[in-house]
């Protein structure tokens, strides 16, 4: 058993922030770009609910934790809250008159509702994977471009405040539903916990790049795209340019090392940088 965990001087501040969503009222909201708006709109679309699975899969194992880490778990549980919030409200500017929202949000409660049915270690096995790929994709945020212009820099300031915001405390808290995994399956046999963990990965890599993509795609359906076209244009703003998903892949790779936390990967300076951009409100 890895006796790693998040550095003591990481503290998760809950910030209850309000964003205006206004900037998403009138056509293609990130940059103006139909492909970009439409994976960003995509992935909101899995907040809500996906990030009530995280709360209860952390809520589930509470009583297996102490000291910092059930400190951390708290305000866990208040940022992700916070964030869905946020989310449903930037989801709910989408026009479900043109846009297939409820159909997608009916198959994201669906696959929610199996990861549910697995019991509280499926849920946070799914919890883990799930969080190192937002921290990863938060990870590489500042850094995208498109047609050399950074990534959201043509984009209402509310909504790119929004997503920084959301990227900066998915960084922040990125280890604690890890750190609860460890203590919960610290009697496993060190083997079961790391293929389990491998395994889990795998699977969700899988379903949650592929299920992105299709729910982008056919958002661009209503927007005049065929799916095929749709689909070949997401696949290229995720894996080839800006690479979205593609950039992120040694970060996403070190999971497999034996011994693997998710602070190994230390951008805690960049973090700090993030925190000096917004007020810091504590939630109740």
């Amino acid at each position: 058993m890895t006796n790693k965990r998040t550095p003591e001087d990481v503290t998760i501040l809950p910030r209850d922030l309000h964003f205006s969503m206004d900037g998403a009222d009138n056509g293609p909201w990130l940059d103006g770009d139909p492909v970009a708006t439409a994976i960003f709109n995509a992935m909101s679309l899995t907040f809500p609910d996906g990030e009530r699975l995280f709360i209860d899969a952390v809520k589930a194992h509470r009583d297996q934790v102490s000291g910092k880490l059930a400190q951390d778990v708290k305000d866990f549980i208040s940022q992700e809250a916070i964030h869905s919030r946020e989310h449903h409200l930037l989801n709910n500017k989408i026009d479900r008159a043109k846009y297939p929202v409820d159909e997608i949000e009916a198959e994201i409660r669906e696959r929610i509702a199996f990861g549910r049915s697995g019991g509280p270690i499926r849920m946070l096995m799914a919890t883990i994977c799930l969080e190192h790929f937002t921290s990863m994709m938060a990870d590489l945020m500042t850094g995208l471009e498109i047609d050399g212009e950074p990534l959201f820099s043509k984009t209402d300031p509310a909504l790119e405040r929004l997503w920084r915001w959301h990227a900066m405390e998915e960084t922040e808290h990125k280890a604690v539903a890890y750190d609860v995994f460890l203590e919960a399956t610290k009697d496993w046999p060190p083997f079961r916990r790391y293929f389990r963990r491998c395994l889990s990965m795998c699977i969700i890599t899988h379903h949650f790049t592929s299920h992105v993509a299709d729910h982008a795609a056919r958002l661009l359906v209503a927007d005049g795209y065929s799916y095929e076209e749709g689909l070949r244009e997401v696949k290229a703003f995720l894996w080839k340019k800006p690479a979205l998903f593609g950039k992120g892949w040694k970060v996403w790779l070190s999971w497999f090392k034996p011994g693997f936390h998710p602070w190994d990967h230390d951008n805690r300076d960049v973090m700090a940088k993030w925190k000096e951009e917004f007020t810091l409100v504590a939630a109740e």
